[in-house]
C-alpha cells in the first residue's frame, strides 16, 4: 500500500488533476474533503471528457475548457469501493480482480483516507514473493 497518496480536494479544478497525473505519473487520484475520502478520479475519466487531448490541442486550452465546463465532482467517481486498513492483500486482490477499476483506497474509521493499493502494487508484491 502506498501511504503518501497524491490527492485533490473537493472543489479543485480538473486542471489540477491533469497536472498531478503528469507530474507524478499516477493514474488514480483520491478526492478528499479534509481527510475524508469523497471520491476518486482516474486518468481515464479525464480522457473521457477531454477530447482536446485526442487532437493535440494546447494543454492550457484543454485545461481552461475543462475548468470552465465541468467540475471535479461531475467527473469523479463518488463513494468509491474501499478497503479498511485492517484488510488483507488477498481481499484487495479479490476486489480488484472482480472489478473494472485498478485502484483501491484504504480507509480508517469513518472513511479517513490512509493509503491506496493498485493493481501494479499487487503485481509487485507477487513478484517479491517469488
Amino acid at each position: 500500500m502506498t501511504r503518501n497518496v497524491i490527492t485533490v480536494h473537493h472543489g479543485d479544478p480538473i486542471s489540477k488533476v491533469r497536472a498531478l497525473v503528469r507530474e507524478h505519473s499516477v493514474h488514480h487520484i483520491p478526492v478528499v474533503n479534509g481527510d475524508q475520502l469523497v471520491g476518486i478520479i482516474a486518468w481515464s475519466d479525464i480522457l473521457r471528457v477531454s477530447f482536446g487531448d485526442a487532437f493535440n490541442t494546447d494543454e492550457r486550452t484543454v485545461d481552461a475548457t475543462l475548468d470552465h465546463t465541468l467540475t471535479l465532482e461531475q467527473v469523479m467517481k463518488k463513494d468509491p469501493v474501499t478497503l479498511p486498513e485492517t484488510g488483507t492483500v488477498r481481499e484487495a486482490a479479490e476486489i480488484l480482480a472482480k472489478s473494472e477499476f485498478h485502484s483501491l483506497p484504504i480507509v480508517s474509521g469513518s472513511n479517513k483516507l490512509v493509503g491506496m493499493v493498485t493493481s501494479t502494487d499487487l503485481i509487485r508484491y507477487l513478484v517479491e514473493q517469488f
